[in-house]
């Protein structure tokens, strides 16, 4: 009712949500929003790339074989948008299986971090206690075994494909940024507008969807980015 009225008296200051200050704060991040636009753009080249290719990535051309320094520079006429090597791939094919691969591992295990990482820390970090030492506990047993040594098992186990690798980096990906978002959680605890929510009735489930998590977007975006290969070494 109130919202509604200030909305339309004029020379009443609007509000802004949280996610609308954490919307706000991106788009003047000018590094932020460059890299938003590459990662774009990528995402393009994966897309629409596969259509303009005029080779696969095991197709050989034996005209340019052993001879990739006189005749394995780009070139539109042959198709080798990006040239061949000495065996005579092309490399924009390859180029392209490459970015492709990488998107895909670097977004599935974002992913997993984002959704799980995202909800155990903020449950382990908001519930405190035994129920946080707990939660914690398991993250640091599971946090002794290296992701490399999981997804080895795992293709040993079962079979060499991708899969297994987006598993294994599923099952070890969201346990740093369930740390993060816990450490964040419990600083947040402390502020002056959780306390006001909590005086008011507010639900948990609602402090933390309303409050919490809009104040992590910056840990997210850093954490996200660092699970790209183009962004940063997997953690």
């Amino acid at each position: 009712m109130l919202t509604a009225f200030a909305r339309k008296t004029p020379g009443v200051p609007q509000g802004r949500s949280l996610w609308a200050d954490a919307r706000l704060r991106f788009f003047r991040n000018r590094a932020a929003v460059l890299a938003t636009v590459v990662l774009a753009l990528l995402f393009v080249f994966v897309l629409i790339g596969p259509r303009f290719a005029q080779y696969t990535i095991e197709e050989i051309d034996w005209g340019i074989m052993g001879m990739a320094a006189e005749l394995g520079a780009p070139s539109l006429s042959n198709g080798h948008y990006f040239g061949s090597d000495d065996l005579g791939r092309d490399l924009y094919a390859r180029t392209l299986q490459g970015t492709t691969t990488s998107l895909m591992v670097g977004l599935i295990g974002a992913s997993v971090a984002l959704v799980v990482g995202t909800a155990y820390g903020a449950v382990s970090g908001y519930m405190g206690g035994g129920v946080d030492n707990i939660m914690m506990r398991i993250v640091d047993i599971l946090l002794a075994v290296p992701s490399t040594l999981v997804i080895i098992l795992l293709m040993v186990i079962f079979e060499r494909s991708l899969i297994m690798i987006f598993v294994g980096l599923g099952l070890t990906g969201w346990l740093t940024m369930s740390r993060v978002v816990r450490g964040q959680t419990m600083s947040l605890m402390q502020r002056e507008f959780v306390e006001a929510a909590r005086a008011s009735g507010v639900s948990d489930i609602m402090i933390i969807w309303r409050h919490i998590l809009p104040n992590l977007f910056a840990d997210w975006v850093e954490d996200q980015l660092a699970h790209l290969p183009i962004g940063g070494r997997w953690r």
